[in-house]
Formats: C-alpha cells, sequence, structure tokens
C-alpha cells in the first residue's frame, strides 16, 4: 500500500512537470493491463507516452484508460481535467456489470472508446455508445518471445519442468480466480469449471499433465488434485516469461465464456502450440475453425473435448493448423499493433473538435 502510495506521488510530480502525448492508465496490478501499457507506449511510432496509476496533473494530453476498471469505479467515472482528451478501453462486459449503468452519463465525456474484439463492439452499440465513436483494435504479441521451439528445446523444457516424454501437456495461463488470492472462488466468466470438465475426461484416455501460470488458480489447482491429475503452478515476474511454458505443450485451451482478447490465443500461435477455444473475444475476429485453430461453443464440454482429441490424434490435421496459426499471427505482432493505435485512436483523438 506504501509502495502504492509513493507511486502515485511520484507520477503526479512528474505528470505536472513532464508532458507527454499519452498517458496510458493501468492497475498498477502487473499482469495483463499493465503489460498492455507497456507494450503498446514501447512501440508507438512518434508519440511520446507514459504508463501511470493515476491522471490526476495531466493536462492538454490524452488520457487512455487501460480498462473500464481504471475508468469506472462503483461511484462512477474518474474524469481527468477537462483540456485532456479521453479514450477508454472497455475489452469484455460481463453480465450483471453494474457499470453500464454509468454508460448514459459519462458518454458525453469519452471522446473515443476501444476494444479488442467485435463482440463487445456490439454489445457497446446496444447499450448506447455512438458506433462511430467506437474503434476495434485486437491485442498484441511479442514475436521476439514467443516463438515455435526445435524438438530439442522443447524436451529440455519439459525435464526442466520435470514432466516426462510419455505425458500429455496441457496449459492454461489465465487468471481464473476472483481477488488476487489464492483463487479458491472460481472467476466463472473465465470458465475454469468447464477447463477441470474437460481435463476430467481427457484424462480417461490419455496420461495427462497440466500446466498452470498466473495468479488466483486455487480452483482449478483443488480440481486437478481431486481428479488425481498431475499438474505444475508457477506464479511469473513478467507476463512474457509465459513464452518458455508454451514451448512444454501438446495443446491449449480456452474455456471461457467471456473474454476480450485472450492473449493466449496469439501466444499460443506464435508458439506452435494446437489451440481449442471457445468462441469468444478475439476469438471470432482472427480465428478460423480448422484452419488455425479449432473453435467450440461456449460450455461445451462434450466439444471441446472431441475437438481436443482430434488435436491429439491427428497430428497431421494438427500440423497444418499449426502452420496456418503462425501465418496468422504475424499481423499481431506489438509494433504492428501499436501503429494502429496511433493511427486510429490517438492521431484520430488529437483531429477531434
Amino acid at each position: 500500500m506504501l509502495k502504492q502510495r509513493v507511486r502515485k506521488i511520484t507520477e503526479l510530480v512528474t505528470n505536472r512537470v513532464a508532458r507527454r502525448d499519452v498517458y496510458y492508465v493501468v492497475e498498477g496490478a502487473n499482469w495483463s493491463i499493465d503489460h498492455d501499457g507497456r507494450s503498446i507506449t514501447a512501440n508507438l511510432p512518434s508519440l511520446s507516452s507514459a504508463v501511470v496509476t493515476t491522471c490526476r496533473g495531466v493536462r492538454n494530453s490524452i488520457v487512455h484508460f487501460g480498462s473500464v476498471n481504471t475508468f469506472l469505479g462503483v461511484s462512477g467515472p474518474i474524469l481527468p481535467h477537462k483540456s485532456n482528451k479521453i479514450i477508454v478501453t472497455w475489452f469484455h462486459i460481463s453480465p450483471g456489470d453494474k457499470r453500464v449503468e454509468f454508460i448514459p452519463s459519462v458518454v458525453k465525456y469519452v471522446n473515443l472508446w476501444h476494444t479488442s474484439c467485435g463482440i463487445t463492439r456490439d454489445k457497446l452499440v446496444k447499450l448506447k455508445v455512438p458506433q462511430e465513436k467506437i474503434v476495434v483494435i485486437p491485442l498484441g504479441v511479442n514475436l521476439d518471445a514467443f516463438n515455435v521451439p526445435s524438438l530439442q528445446q522443447k524436451e529440455n523444457i519439459r525435464s526442466k519442468l520435470g514432466v516426462s516424454k510419455e505425458k500429455i501437456v496441457i496449459g492454461s495461463f489465465q487468471k481464473d480466480g476472483n481477488g488476487w488470492g489464492e483463487g479458491l472462488e472460481p472467476k466463472l466468466i473465465k470458465g475454469p469449471d468447464v477447463f477441470c470438465d474437460v481435463v476430467d475426461k481427457l484424462k480417461q484416455r490419455y496420461d495427462l499433465f497440466v500446466v498452470l501460470t498466473g495468479p488466483a488458480r486455487g480452483y482449478v489447482k483443488r480440481r486437478l488434485e481431486k481428479a488425481g491429475v498431475s499438474y505444475l503452478h508457477r506464479f511469473l515476474a513478467q507476463p512474457d516469461d509465459v513464452a518458455d511454458y508454451y514451448k512444454a505443450l501438446d495443446l491449449y485451451l480456452i474455456t471461457s465464456r467471456e473474454e476480450g482478447g485472450p492473449k493466449s490465443i496469439l501466444e499460443s500461435l506464435a508458439s506452435g502450440v494446437p489451440l481449442v477455444s471457445t468462441k469468444v473475444g478475439m476469438a471470432s475476429d482472427i480465428l478460423t475453425d480448422g484452419e488455425n485453430s479449432l473453435l467450440c461453443d461456449i460450455d461445451d464440454v462434450d466439444q471441446i473435448v472431441q475437438k481436443s482429441v482430434m488435436v491429439l490424434e491427428n497430428k497431421g490435421k494438427t500440423q497444418k493448423i499449426a502452420e496456418k496459426g503462425l501465418e496468422t499471427v504475424r499481423r499481431y505482432n506489438w509494433s504492428y499493433i501499436a501503429r494502429q493505435y496511433e493511427h486510429d485512436l490517438y492521431k484520430r483523438v488529437l483531429e477531434l473538435v
């Protein structure tokens, strides 16, 4: 808590003294939103920028709230000084989210709304956000960090993790528990219950090993222990550190009910890992079933199991899917995505009267 206060005070002083074109507001949790902000601002071609946890002190700039959590609280919006332009990113809208009630009163303050997928754009339009104020730009991936391992690299990493060659290794690297503690209460929009139900069925056919990363994975760990499935859980210092863990996988599963991304779509493709995903977030925009991934209906455990079996037993088809995935993901390097942010969001909002 003291560290966070010191950071905010330091940022307030810096915000007043050193002007930037763009201030990207994050939660300060060193997790996904913070990683987005650092990746975007580090790759902007021409605009100056800073990643901050407070917009206090900012004048005559663009304030980009990197998630709706940084803009809308339980009591309403956090509005910067009126001299600034405002952009708000809203990745996904969960059922029962009370913050949607504020939309009619805050629309007039927000110059542009950003989201990463067409599903959320359509929901925002239904909530009376003007369509001309919504910009869809997907998330990106660091293609220098995420790449396809050689067979020797894969063997070395699996050996380092203590995974035998006989195991079928499944990955799940998303935060799927509520809060930042142990995560025993599942965050159901992320589908940890579906993931565990799928693993329960797959273990009847295969000798499984599950690799988990990220915080708040307690629910999944307990379910795996109850099912007698071996697993490894690591909490990583930086999001891109997960790249090596993809190199150990035979399959990555996304079983979510709501998503804005997730970034694991792009990370899996870039790592050459076969992906089975529900039709959520960016999956519906950039993935084609049977071409660069395998897509399933939300909550359809049997379909996810069936397509996972297809991945594991039809190596020829799986190889073609992985190759197509590599072609797809080349368009999503952060350097390219950041150029879209600069052109379609920041320069556009500067032109608004």
